[in-house]
């Protein structure tokens, strides 16, 4: 109950953190948008319906923040998507993004429902690793509580994922973003504190060290939101950003591993060149992106899904990991 209630607290924590750079943001404008057949619908449905309030709205919908001109909205989206389909051969790609999404259909009020639940997934993948990091790593091993901050991050990251897809806001998709960058620019930071050890006291040098590199993440971060918030909303300056800080940190866990294979032959010791391979497959998905199967499961959702093993097996690589540090301290003594 306790450890709940904790991990409950670092999610708030990181939504009291991002609330106020989440409210400032801008929305680019898709094709579909502009189609003139749309605009008429969303007049037309919002002018029928939309006098009396939200009033016309299921329950469970209003529930789910749904309102009469959102409702407008999704609906003429699908009519003109259906109408599109029917009357348009294939090769003119007759499915178009609105909003700069695809047109899904939404399950229980949610608009991307399996991007939901992959992300759902994922948050269980990291919720089970740090139980097993609890239950394997020792309270006093310098690094558990580096290897427990990496699921932290993790389970603030695909709450935000969750929130997000479930319905597209500006603070949503903020605390989205943030939460990815996060999330991504604490990978970079463990994977330089366990490559080169800042976790030990020993020598001098080593705390100062990571005092430093902490500072330097925390600053690079603070950088990043505050440019994203204040200044511009940039999606490709935010994606190029995540994209340079993952394959730094794909660089460095890849080398380490084969590093470690080179000097001790195990299978374990590989696994983390094996990972980064595998996520950078489960990346490829994304430069896809077509339009959603029956409206529902599209190439980002597929990316979430391709992240929910790797991320159980770098669990098995943190727990394996600190299991042969503490056998070749007992080695040393």
């Amino acid at each position: 109950m306790l450890r709940s209630r904790s991990r409950a607290a670092s999610i708030y924590a990181f939504l009291a953190f991002f609330a106020l750079a989440s409210l400032i943001g801008k929305s680019n404008a898709s094709l579909g948008d502009h189609l003139p057949d749309f605009k008429e619908c969303v007049e037309v449905c919002k002018t029928e319906n939309c006098q009396d309030g939200d009033s016309v709205i299921p329950f469970h919908l209003r529930l789910m923040l749904w309102t009469c001109p959102a409702e407008c909205d999704y609906t003429c989206q699908h009519v003109v998507t259906d109408r599109r389909v029917s009357r348009d051969p294939p090769m003119l790609t007759p499915v178009v993004q609105f909003h700069g999404k695809w047109p899904f259909r939404r399950i229980l009020g949610m608009q991307e429902p399996f991007s939901v639940l992959f992300s759902l997934l994922n948050f269980l993948a990291h919720w089970q690793g740090m139980n097993r990091i609890e239950e394997n790593v020792p309270r006093w091993h310098p690094l558990r509580k580096y290897y427990l901050g990496f699921g932290y991050f993790g389970l603030a990251s695909w709450t935000f994922s969750m929130l997000f897809h479930s319905r597209d806001f500006p603070i949503t998709e903020k605390l989205d973003y943030f939460g990815a960058g996060a999330s991504v620019l604490y990978g970079l930071f463990l994977s330089v504190l366990r490559i080169f050890r800042l976790d030990q006291e020993r020598p001098k040098y080593k705390p100062t060290l990571r005092r430093f590199w902490t500072f330097i993440c925390v600053l690079l971060y603070s950088l990043h939101v505050c440019y994203l918030s204040f200044w511009s909303w940039d999606y490709t300056y935010n994606m190029i950003a995540n994209v340079i800080v993952g394959i730094i940190q794909n660089v460095l866990w890849t080398a380490f591993s084969i590093y470690r294979y080179q000097k001790q032959p195990r299978t374990w010791t590989a696994w983390p060149g094996m990972i980064v391979a595998w996520i950078i497959l489960a990346m490829s998905l994304e430069l896809l992106d077509f339009p959603p199967w029956h409206g529902l499961i599209d190439a980002h959702s597929l990316w979430h899904l391709g992240t929910v093993i790797p991320t159980a097996w770098w669990y098995s690589f943190l727990v394996k990991d600190v299991q042969d540090d503490m056998a070749g301290e007992r080695l040393k003594a």
